[in-house]
């Protein structure tokens, strides 16, 4: 499966985006899909995950109830809406997918076999 991540930008703090990743080459159903991000000098780190089937989402603490995962069926893709955004979200964020992951393997960027190609989201102070 082929994954094309888009929508980043430049926003100040306290703003919104919304990033979507897209799938070609095959559903995403049956596969979990997460968001990553790395900034500069540190560790890829997880963000968020959907698992397709059964909708349930994965969050990390330092964006629950600050960002949003979701799905969409006929479009065959999954979606981030990043909200109350801090300059400490500022990274590359990258969307990943692979199949049949148990729930401990979700926050690791190990456990996935494929990746979009990124998309730098900047928050600016």
């Amino acid at each position: 499966v082929q994954l094309q991540a888009s929508g980043g930008g430049l926003v100040q703090a306290g703003g919104s985006l919304k990033l979507s990743c897209a799938a070609s080459g095959r559903t995403f159903r049956g596969y979990t899909v997460g968001w990553f991000r790395q900034a500069p000098g540190k560790e890829r780190e997880f963000v968020a995950a959907i698992r397709w089937n059964f909708r349930t989402t994965y969050y990390a603490d330092s964006v629950k109830g600050r960002f949003t995962i979701s799905r969409d069926d006929a479009k065959n893709a999954v979606y981030l809406q990043m909200n109350s955004l801090k300059p400490e979200d500022t990274a590359v964020y990258y969307c990943a997918a692979n199949q049949h992951l148990i729930t401990s393997a979700t926050y690791s960027p190990d456990s996935y076999d494929y990746w979009g190609q990124g998309t730098q989201v900047t928050v600016s102070s």
